[in-house]
């Protein structure tokens, strides 16, 4: 159970869920109220209401919403949670603010469902989903809640920025302002697989997310799932597992692990749960949120936002990307810290009053224009360490400029002139692992490992480096990376991994707030951006192919968006490897229909080769 609790200590920190006997502020100034609303179908979600003490017919509020399935604890009218709203200031600066369990999750009906399928067109009542939900809720709060301006504002971490991100199709026309923060976009592509990848770092969730519960429940009701493991290794644990085919003597009856196991392509069931597709007209304001750094969800909240601003051109559209980690904007840590990465100090709170803040009380009690005062795009350069702002993201400004992976380990601009390859052995039963820190290797996601160290990776032998040389002047690289690798293998399948790595110069001083002091910045080979993807489906997500043994191959696949100033005296670099384990399921290197169901028999060595022709294609900023 120990595990399952440290995965809900951070969820919920995150969607500020947290019961407290303490809780003075909200306590003294806010009245809560326990209620179950009514949706179309019939299905009562239990909901609470928390409302300012001096709110009235001459002093009316707006409402600030949170759905979510992490439970909004602490139940009981006399129960207050330690913070209410998206932040503090938010919170004493007076919001009438909704919390509710979306359906079959704790105190509220119904049944629950990963990632809601988005139903269009609806025919009846009983066609309902995330934007149906949302609709009635708001409905029931406008008609409902005493001295309301009728005016809403939805907002969630996460899962919750899920259901906010879905809660946008819900167009009701009190919802004014929607903040989607990490939110989930697609599980094939977000939090449980990479483009299709199985993330096995997830293994040790699917009972939070595959049983259902049987009644209204105030705690953990899927605690019976819970896999206890006898170390402390999450490597040696998942490598001792073997192949996946051996998990279902911990899920057999986890619906949630069984959807997983028998979709293991980009299929209907996928589809329809992918959120992308939907976006047809958008009334809300929208700020999408992120961090640079988020293990779980960085494809959702640039994709979300990319999509949008294509489909709707004229509406209000903002994205924020910040150094975080996962939903880590949502609470100040004063020095502002990733791994052993430090950015500067207070900048959740910059982010919380002239970011957060103002977006919500301009719409939510402001005129709710267009001239918000906040620029398009508000990015942070993870090289500079410091916000910039754009009026458009990708900027316009970038240009397109190719990194030639060269056969003798240099990372040019230059293409070859000459064929020649380097190849490594890549052996599953040996991953690679992806990083050097046991301690986050049994947890909900590793958040250190997205600027960790990389000099553990490189060097392997069965991890290919490619660097510049020492730059003479700072590049910085903003927005899309594509990379088109050339390769071949002995196998008949294969996973690839790209990773984008700035190297720190020799005399690079330790900043004074390293968690890890056994190490050292000097020549520090910092993660900026990686990615993986199985060869099976370079070609397409829902029908793979094997790869032909030994014959050249194009494998093309995007990595996450950058804001990144490799400074003069740094070096670019780009690692190429085929494991990182166990954050990545390990590809059995022989073409199975379904690598779930793969034997030990199916996991082979094979000698991945990877041509000079092959390029990483980046955004350079002038």
């Amino acid at each position: 159970m120990k595990y399952i609790t440290l995965i809900m200590v951070f969820v919920c920190s995150a969607s500020v869920a947290f019961a407290q006997n303490n809780a003075s502020f909200p306590q003294e100034n806010f009245t809560k109220k326990e209620i179950y609303i009514t949706m179309r179908d019939g299905v009562k979600l239990f909901t609470a209401i928390y409302t300012p003490k001096d709110a009235s017919k001459d002093k009316k509020y707006p409402m600030i919403m949170q759905r979510t399935c992490y439970s909004i604890a602490p139940y009981g009218e006399d129960k207050f949670p330690a913070k209410l709203g998206p932040s503090e200031l938010m919170m004493k600066e007076g919001y009438i603010v909704v919390m509710q369990d979306v359906r079959g999750r704790y105190k509220s009906e119904g049944s629950f469902t990963n990632m809601t399928p988005v139903i269009d067109n609806k025919k009846s009542k009983t066609d309902v989903d995330e934007g149906s939900d949302t609709f009635d809720t708001i409905d029931w709060l406008v008609k409902n809640v005493a001295n309301n301006n009728g005016k809403v504002g939805q907002w969630g971490i996460s899962y919750p920025g899920f259901y906010t991100a879905a809660g946008i199709l819900s167009n009701h026309p009190a919802l004014k302002a929607s903040s989607p923060q990490a939110p989930i976009s697609d599980f094939f592509f977000d939090d449980f697989h990479h483009n299709g990848s199985f993330l096995q770092s997830y293994f040790f969730t699917f009972p939070v997310f595959g049983v259902q519960k049987k009644g209204p429940e105030t705690s953990a009701w899927y605690s019976n799932q819970t896999i206890k493991p006898n170390t402390k290794d999450g490597y040696q644990f998942a490598l001792d597992l073997g192949p996946l085919s051996n998990a279902d003597k911990y899920y057999k009856d986890n619906f949630y692990w069984q959807e997983t196991v028998n979709h293991p392509n980009y299929d209907e069931f996928w589809q329809k749960r992918g959120l992308l597709k939907h976006y047809g007209t958008v009334k809300p304001a929208i700020m999408v949120v992120g961090g640079w750094f988020d293990a779980e969800d960085l494809s959702g909240p640039l994709n979300i936002y990319k999509t949008i601003e294509k489909k709707n051109p004229n509406a209000y559209n903002i994205i924020v990307m910040g150094p975080f980690g996962h939903g880590r904007w949502s609470r100040e840590t004063g020095h502002t810290m990733h791994s052993n990465v430090y950015f500067g100090d207070s900048i959740a709170t910059f982010y919380q009053k002239n970011i957060e803040a103002k977006f919500f009380n301009h719409f939510l009690k402001g005129n709710g224009d267009k001239n918000s005062g906040l620029p398009e795009a508000y990015m942070y350069d993870t090289g500079k360490k410091g916000w910039e702002t754009f009026d458009k993201w990708p900027t316009e400004k970038a240009s397109k400029q190719k990194l030639y992976l060269g056969a003798d380990g240099k990372l040019t601009m230059t293409a070859p002139t000459s064929t020649g390859s380097v190849n490594y052995i890549s052996d599953p039963l040996k991953p690679v692992p992806y990083t050097e820190d046991l301690t986050t290797t049994l947890g909900f996601t590793p958040h250190n490992y997205m600027s960790e160290d990389q000099r553990f990776a490189g060097r392997r032998p069965d991890v290919l480096v490619y660097q510049t040389d020492i730059l003479d002047n700072d590049i910085t690289l903003g927005g899309e990376i594509m990379s088109h690798l050339k390769v071949a293998t002995t196998g008949t399948d294969a996973d690839f991994i790209v990773k984008l790595i700035d190297v720190y110069p020799a005399d690079e001083p330790n900043n004074p707030y390293m968690p890890n002091k056994n190490i050292t910045l000097s020549n520090y080979w910092q993660m900026v951006r990686s990615e993986i993807m199985p060869a099976r489906f370079r070609n397409s997500f829902e029908k793979p192919e094997a790869l032909v043994a030994n014959q050249k191959t194009d494998v093309n696949f995007k990595l996450q968006d950058v804001l990144h100033t490799f400074k003069k005296g740094h070096r670019i670099m780009i690692q190429v490897q085929s494991t990182a384990f166990p954050l990545f399921a390990r590809n059995p290197q022989k073409f199975v229909d379904n690598p779930y169901k793969a034997s030990e028999a199916d996991y082979i060595k094979a000698t991945q080769t990877i041509f000079n022709d092959s390029f990483i294609e980046v955004d350079v900023i002038k």
